[in-house]
């Protein structure tokens, strides 16, 4: 009985070793980024992907938009539905300014008031959980 829980706990801890944590602006923990791209709520249960050819897709693999190469977030139907510009300044599909993701990690609205964090997180990645999709 011991070795399984010992063998438990070291396949957890070593499956969320390589994941990002995202945190609401209390630093509540509210899901994890794994460096391949898998979302994870805070139970640990993936909600979502994030590929490396940039699309993104919910729990069932069905796709609900994409990441371009130059910044660009589209939605499933290919409609632009914002832009993540390289300082990290995030623009709706108008081009005004929505949010901010600063180098260290800390997400920002339009007000530079800060919404949460996510430190060691491509900034388009963090965009697209904070702004533009909904994974629940």
């Amino acid at each position: 009985m011991k070795t399984i829980f010992i063998l438990s706990f070291l396949i957890f801890t070593c499956s969320t070793l390589e994941a990002q944590t995202i945190q609401n602006s209390s630093y509540g923990t509210t899901g994890y980024i794994k460096s391949d791209g898998t979302i994870q709520n805070s139970s640990y249960s993936t909600i979502g992907y994030i590929k490396k050819n940039g699309t993104i897709q919910n729990s069932s693999y069905a796709t609900i938009g994409y990441i371009k190469s130059n910044g660009t977030i589209q939605n499933n139907s290919y409609s632009i539905v914002g832009y993540v510009k390289k300082d990290g300044t995030v623009q709706n599909n108008s081009y005004s300014t929505i949010g901010y993701i600063k180098d260290d990690g800390t997400v920002q609205n339009s007000s530079y008031s800060t919404i949460g964090y996510a430190k060691g997180v491509k900034k388009e990645w963090a965009a697209v959980l904070f702004f533009f999709f909904s994974f629940d």
